[in-house]
């Protein structure tokens, strides 16, 4: 039977890297995203490039806890979810004492309530197999402060910490966690910007990242993942 992976925020960016990278390898796929037009994009060329996986497209929007647990559902009827990826994100720019009301709580609900949330609906499956892995896509706003982070950043220092938490919780039950924490990565939230492409990472490289992390012995675990361009931050 083909392993599965499930990815938040799936059709652009370093989701979709992801996706096309375990794909490759002939894992099941099910994502999600709020475009239905993005989605059934994404689902054509997967179709196309990967005609024996099985696929799963559905349109949600994680920034709503009912819609999180809808997907969920849909999920676990859809297949056993062997690698979590929680990479569903948000940027608004902004500082902490003058950013737009109502970013705090929008990012905060799409950056790290939905990985809880769906973290916390499918980790049983997991520990009940004794296998699985779950890799939180953080950010290295989650690591250093800088100017016009704003909640963006909080919301990145939170979800470092969940996915610590997480990681102990889940040792003795054989479920592998780990964060990994990318710099400026080259995708549409970056496009238009005055800066040649070159000084950006690739979606790629995160994705290969990833697949290595994932593709060690059930003895070794690595736990955090720093990624940065190789001219330093942005």
């Amino acid at each position: 039977m083909p392993k599965s992976i499930l990815v938040t925020g799936g059709t652009k960016g370093i989701g979709r890297a992801i996706i096309e990278r375990f794909a490759a390898e002939g894992f099941s796929i099910a994502t999600c995203a709020r475009n239905e037009s993005d989605l059934k994009r994404l689902r054509e060329e997967l179709d196309r490039q990967f005609p024996s996986i099985q696929v799963l497209t559905e349109v949600a929007d994680l920034s709503k806890k009912q819609e999180v647990m809808r997907f969920a559902k849909q999920v676990q009827d859809f297949c056993e979810v062997d690698v979590l990826v929680n990479n569903t994100g948000l940027f608004l720019p902004g500082a902490i004492h003058d950013e737009p009301e109502g970013n705090f709580e929008l990012m905060m609900h799409t950056n790290l309530f939905s990985a809880y949330y769906l973290t916390r609906a499918l980790t049983g499956q997991m520990i009940k197999r004794r296998s699985g892995h779950i890799f939180s896509i953080g950010s290295i706003a989650g690591l250093t402060a800088y100017p016009n982070g704003g909640s963006y950043a909080i919301s990145k220092w939170a979800m470092l910490g969940m996915t610590k938490c997480l990681r102990e919780e889940m040792k003795p039950h054989q479920v592998k966690v780990t964060s990994i924490l990318p710099g400026a990565t080259y995708t549409a939230s970056w496009e238009g910007v005055d800066l040649p492409i070159e000084r950006f990472m690739k979606a790629s490289d995160v994705a290969e990242s990833v697949w290595a992390a994932y593709n060690l012995s059930p003895q070794t675990v690595v736990e955090e993942v720093i990624i940065r361009p190789q001219l330093g931050d942005l």
